[in-house]
Order: structure tokens, then sequence, then C-alpha cells
């Protein structure tokens, strides 16, 4: 069973990580040379590069470059089934390299999960390294010791190649021209293993891909014998009992994890303290002088809030920088391969979405900088509508004529749209961390992060008592809301602490029939697809560095944000928005008793608590201005 649970595992992750077709396999061997190389860094570390070089000589070609911690594997004389970021790149002519990061698979040095960037950092700085002096040597390497090159360097990648690729774009070598960081990770506690600094539980499983050292370079993996006790837990086929039975967080410490270098990361420091803001990457995205394209799902259950605070930053700080974003109806990487179909989970949204993404933007944009051909007519934000199921473009994201909505909470579960409803209202449930919200309709095994419920029906939660719903009536005529959102809620609660899951959600008329992959047991009629959803854990409503128990029974405001959005609500659809405070087994589970470290809760700290949400709560969807800088001020020491 632990062989056939691991392999079962690595397909999950390779789908996740890596998100290609496999086209054959013959065209790169005919076409294409391989070398292997031993790039000297600065500080004498040595880094395993591969590199795939055209056969045909007899012109010169740009390097379009990925950096991993998943291996530039297969080394030796096999080569990949595909190289570089789609198959229509491959055939396009270029050099292609992929090496393994510092610490990981040939390479040598220390692994650190987003080693902390260097502000200023130059190459006479010898033992100040950092993913950005790492990409900076080896693009020096390349440049002078390859031969057929035309003098220009790009890179891409997905998820951590994708935050590899944005740890690069600050003090970038100057042959550095265009990067596009896809999916990347940009803030450890709002992004991938943290969602505004709750755990997903989710990723549990995945801690010995990324907390355990190798002793030496090696093409084989190091840690495929470190999940010892997961695969003798019963009842691994439902996700909720097996997650629930584990029970509090520090069981994983326990039985999993009691020597995980990364775990330990994680359960040591449990608030935004100097260790996440270090890892941050956001603050150094200043002085950028080259292309970016960010490029991200709207459905990306693992790193939304990376792609978008990404392109943020960089057009805040670089205003004459050419900046591009790129949002489409995916899940975490799908744009890099082509599937036909492209659906989240029950949501047909077209077809050949992804070659249509590889084809006419991403290869125009790599062409335009790297190969000097015919400037692309891009927006700066091409962002597909969820909705209506379009592409749409802007000259900025959000735009500049964006118009803002405040939905409010009503009486009688209703929901308004830019209507004051009764002040003195209130909506209350009880929370029981013992028979937690699942997040999902669907009993499903237990798995790597889960994807399709970014789109899932809500049907199961509105029906619970814990759980609160307001919505509109039948819109009369379509209702776009685009760009930001922020959550601001007045709530009390009876005891010391809560998480706060706040959902968009977008009702279907009673009539509303199947599409082409509806499964025979989904009616669409009154189906309620997520649009957007968060955690907030209510610890952190003043500051993450600095967390606070609640006043039992005391008013308190508890805002935050939800990821953006461009989503028409289409005539005779309703709007609705759930709010609860477990959302399991996605996020781990807060007693609701404040404790120090959640990571280290007793069972007896799991409680059940009355919280209630007051008249004057809204959800405001536009521009969030000064909204969006208070949450940012909560980041702060």
């Amino acid at each position: 069973m632990k062989q056939s649970f691991i392999l079962l595992f690595f397909i999950l992750l390779n789908s996740f990580l890596f998100a290609q077709d496999s086209p054959d396999a013959d065209y790169i061997r005919a076409n294409y040379d391989k070398q292997e190389y031993k790039i000297p860094m600065r500080d004498g570390i040595k880094l395993h590069t591969v590199v795939y070089s055209p056969k045909d000589k007899s012109k010169k070609y740009p390097i379009l470059m990925q950096r991993t911690c998943y291996g530039a594997k297969p080394y030796g004389e096999e080569y990949k089934t595909r190289i570089g970021p789609s198959t229509h790149l491959m055939r396009d002519g270029y050099i292609f390299v992929y090496q393994d990061v510092r610490g990981r698979w040939m390479s040598e040095g220390t692994f650190d999960n987003m080693r902390p960037h260097i502000a200023g950092n130059k190459p006479k700085n010898k033992q100040d390294i950092d993913e950005s002096s790492d990409t900076y040597d080896t693009v020096d390497w390349l440049i002078k010791k390859l031969k057929g090159h035309n003098g220009k360097v790009g890179q891409w990648g997905i998820s951590y190649p994708g935050f590899y690729t944005a740890a690069a774009i600050p003090e970038a070598h100057p042959a550095l021209v265009a990067s596009s960081p896809q999916a990347p990770i940009s803030d450890f506690f709002f992004d991938d293993f943290h969602h505004m600094g709750a755990y997903l539980q989710s990723y549990t499983m995945t801690f010995p891909v990324f907390g355990v050292q190798k002793d030496k370079p090696t093409g084989e993996s190091w840690y495929a014998d470190k999940w010892k006790g997961f695969e003798a837990r019963k009842g691994s086929s439902d996700a909720y009992e097996y997650y629930l039975g584990m029970g509090p967080l520090h069981n994983i410490t326990k039985e999993f994890y009691p020597d995980n270098f990364f775990w330990k990361e994680l359960i040591e420091h449990p608030n935004y303290d100097e260790v996440w803001q270090s890892k941050n990457i956001l603050p150094h995205l200043k002085g950028v002088n080259h292309a970016v394209m960010t490029v991200g799902g709207w459905f990306d259950a693992e790193d939304l809030y990376g792609p978008l605070n990404i392109y943020k930053n960089l057009e805040k700080n670089n205003p004459s920088m050419q900046n591009t974003i790129v949002m489409g109806p995916w899940s975490h990487g799908d744009w890099a391969r082509e599937k036909g179909v492209q659906a989240v989970n029950h949501i047909y949204f077209g077809d050949s979405i992804s070659t249509f993404y590889q084809k006419e933007i991403e290869m125009p944009f790599f062409n335009y900088h790297l190969k000097g051909e015919k400037q692309p007519t891009l927006p700066e934000a091409f962002m597909f509508d969820t909705g209506i199921k379009e592409w749409k473009k802007f000259d900025q994201w959000p735009p500049e004529n964006t118009k803002n909505y405040s939905l409010s909470l009503g009486e009688g579960e209703t929901l308004n749209i830019n209507k004051r409803t009764n002040p003195y209202a209130s909506f209350s449930y009880v929370s029981d961390p013992n028979k937690p919200v699942p997040y999902t309709s669907e009993i499903e095994a237990t798995r790597f992060t889960p994807r399709p419920f970014m789109t899932d029906d809500q049907r199961h939660a509105s029906r619970r008592t814990d759980v609160l719903t307001f919505e509109t009536a039948p819109l009369g005529n379509d209702l776009t809301l685009m760009g930001e959102i922020m959550v601001n809620l007045i709530a009390s609660i009876s005891t010391t602490d809560a998480d706060f899951v706040v959902k968009l959600i977008d009702v279907y008329p009673p009539d509303a029939e199947p599409n082409k992959i509806t499964p025979a047991h989904v009616s669409m009629g009154n189906y309620q697809q997520l649009v957007r959803s968060e955690v907030f854990r209510g610890r952190f409503r003043k500051s993450f560095v600095h967390p606070e128990p609640f006043v039992p029974n005391e008013k308190t405001e508890v805002d935050f944000p939800l990821q953006d959005i461009l989503h028409t609500f289409k005539k005779g659809h309703k709007v609705m928005i759930q709010i609860h405070s477990t959302w399991f087994p996605y996020i781990d589970r807060n007693p609701q008793t404040y404790v120090p470290n959640i990571y280290k809760a007793k069972s007896t700290d799991f409680v059940k608590s009355t919280i209630t949400i007051h008249g004057g709560s809204t959800i405001t969807i536009g521009k969030a201005g000064s909204l969006m800088d208070k949450f940012e001020a909560m980041k702060k020491p």
C-alpha cells in the first residue's frame, strides 16, 4: 500500500507541477543536442544545468531558461519528452536551459524554501547568495560559455519555478530581457502553504518533498521513504474523516514530521514574523527594466495571490516597464497543456483556451523580446471573464474606470447591492470544530491540494445551520463584478478566537441546462457555483505580526481581502454570499480558544463558538483603495 500511495502522490504531484503534454520525443532527439554542465556560483557552489540546443547551427538562438526544485530530469543520455513552455515554442527554435536550484537533485548546496532576497546584491558579494544571484551567475556563465546564442535570455516557470522566475527579476543580469513568472508563490504567509495565515491542511502530504535535505547531488529521490505513517492510516478514501481522525496539528509533528525542517519552520513561526517577512519577494520588485508577463489561473487553489500581487507590485514600483498580466479560466498550471475542453470541476469554459494562450499570447511575448519579431498587440491585462466565458482586454488591472459595488447583508437572508440595510440586524451560527463544514460537495480521497472545489456547488454548505447564506433576487440584467474584493465584517464571538470564511457564489436559475461536461449525477438547475473565496484567521484582525484574542461577545471589525475577480453574473442568476468558520480539511481547524500557537493546540482547546455577524457588514468589489492599504498595514512589524 505504501508504494501505491507514494506512486499516486507522485502522479498527482507531477500533473500539478509540470502540467505539460508529452508529444513525440523523437522530434527533440532529431532537432536538439543535449549537454549537462556544473555551473559555479559566486560562493563556489556548483549548480547542475541541462542545455538543449538546436542541431541547426546556421543561425543564433535566444536562451530560454527554467530553474526548478523538482529536478532538471532526465539526466544522462535520456531526453525530456517536451522542452520549453509549450510545443509551439519548442518547435520555434530556442536554446532551452533547465537548472536544479541550490540544494536540490544534482546541484550542490543547501535548499531553502523561498530563500530570502538580498536587496542590492552585486557579483562582488561572494557569500551573499539568493535566487537572484544564482540566476545572475547562471546567465553570466551561459552568455560567456555557450555557443550559438544571440545574447538574449528569457525565463519562465510554474509554481515553485514561477517563484524562482519572480525572484530573479530584481538585480537581474543585463542579458535577461523577458521573464514570465507563472502561478508564482510570492509570500508564504498568504500563498501556497498558508492563506491569510491559516495553514492549508491539504498540503500535509507534501512536506517530504520540501522539508528533507539531501546528503549529496543525486538523480534519485532522497525523500520517497519519508511518508512513514500515512499509509498505515485507515479511511484514506475519505479525506474529511482521515484528517478529522488525525486530530490536532501537533499529532502531525509527533507521527509524521518530527525532523522535517520545513514543517518545523511552520510550527515554530505561527505568526507573520521575520522568517516569513524575509521570504516575501514583493517588496523587492523595484528597479526592473525588462519585460515581465505574469500568468495565473482564476481557479488556482494553490497560487492565486502570487500572480495578482506580483503584477500589482511591479506596476506600482516600476511605472515605465512593460508589465503584463494574463488570468485565464485555469487551475494550477493548466495553461501549459491543452486538454481540448477547458473545465474546472462541473463548469465548462470553452475549447482550446490553452492553445490560444500559448500561440497568441505567450509565444508572441517571448519571440518579440528574445528574437526581435513583430511587436504583438497585447494589452497590459489579458483577463478572462469567467461568467460570460470570454477574454477581455484592459490597459491596467484593475481598470481605471472600474465601478465599485457594495454587497450588504439583509434580514431574511437577503443580499443587497449598493443599498443600505438595517445596521442593528444580527446573524448568528454555532461553529463546532469537531463537526466542521466540508470544503467540497463530494466525498473524496486523501490527496495533495484539491482543485475541483474552486468552482464547486455550494448547496451542501447553504443547507447547514453553521453557514450564513445571503442572496439577491434573480438579476434583471447582466452584472459584471471586476477588480479587488474587500470583506468588512462586524463580528462578535462567544469564545476568544475563530476563523472567517467568505464565499462569493453564482446561483444558476432553476431551468439551467447541463453543459457538455456535466456529470449525470449533477443538476445545473439552482447550482451554486463558487466564484471566489478566502479564509481569514480572526486573531490577525489587527496585525499578522502580533495576534490578539477576541474579547467574548464584544463587537470588532474583521477586514480582509478575497483575491480579485472578473465574473459576469448573467440575467436570471443570483449573487450569493456565504459566511462560516470551518472549511475542512482544506484549511486546518481553529480551536476557537485562543492559544499562542495553533500548531501546538491540544484536543481540549477545541470548543464550540457562537459567531454573530452584525448589520453594517459589507463586501466591496472594485478598487479597494484605502481598504487595501489597511490590509497591507496589518503585515508591518
